[in-house]
């Protein structure tokens, strides 16, 4: 069974599960605070979030924390696997899955599965933290196939100036209308501004968390 961090409420009506990143485990700094922020009942701006939010570790990344090795990330099949693992640990409760750079990758990935319709069914939502729209230094190597045609009601949270799918890259991409893009000012991949921009990481952060709120409330 994979271990699973949770935060928030447990009578919560939904829980958000979260992964990681490619380089970085799920109890980061990033991490950390995106958990804890949106289980968090309040925001910047007054509203609720008081969402349960759950994190895991793919397998790669376990291996990592158990001996101290840097690996690289498993190929799709494992991650994907991973998910439908972690997924099933909450039987038959609607989730909306998501997570950080290739954490909300593979979430996108597994919601668009047109073969497992019962995980479809399952999953309300995707939020995804920082998309890697294509691989870094190859925008001519897009990751967006899936997302002209998914059905799975879609939150991206993205840096303005992220490396991996900048504002005028994301433009020219073909999305499904059941996305919705939320910018982060300035933001870089992990959603944070030059200090010269006049925007702030905690700014920058806490609208990012108010926005998945937002979202997921109104599901």
């Amino acid at each position: 069974m994979i271990p699973i961090l949770f935060d928030g409420p447990e009578d919560a009506a939904l829980t958000l599960i979260l992964a990681h990143g490619a380089g970085a485990p799920m109890d980061s700094d990033f991490m950390n605070v995106f958990a804890a922020g949106i289980a968090k009942r309040g925001g910047q701006r007054g509203g609720q979030r008081g969402i349960r939010t759950a994190r895991f570790e793919f397998p790669y990344m376990a291996i990592r924390r158990a001996t101290g090795k840097k690996r690289p990330p498993d190929r799709a099949p494992v991650l994907l696997q991973a998910w439908r693992e972690v997924m099933a640990q909450f039987g038959h409760a609607p989730l909306a899955i998501g997570g950080k750079s290739m954490g909300g990758r593979m979430a996108t990935l597994l919601a668009a599965e047109a073969d497992a319709p019962e995980i479809a069914a399952q999953i309300q939502a995707v939020v995804c933290l920082a998309y890697p729209f294509h691989p870094a230094g190859k925008p001519d190597r897009p990751r967006t196939a899936h997302l002209a045609d998914l059905a799975t009601p879609t939150l991206i949270v993205q840096g303005d100036r992220d490396a991996l799918g900048n504002r005028d890259e994301v433009a020219g991409y073909t999305l499904s209308r059941k996305i919705q893009l939320h910018w982060c000012p300035d933001g870089n991949h992990d959603l944070t501004p030059r200090k010269r921009s006049g925007f702030t990481q905690e700014g920058n952060w806490e609208e990012a968390m108010d926005a998945v709120a937002e979202f997921l409330r109104r599901l």
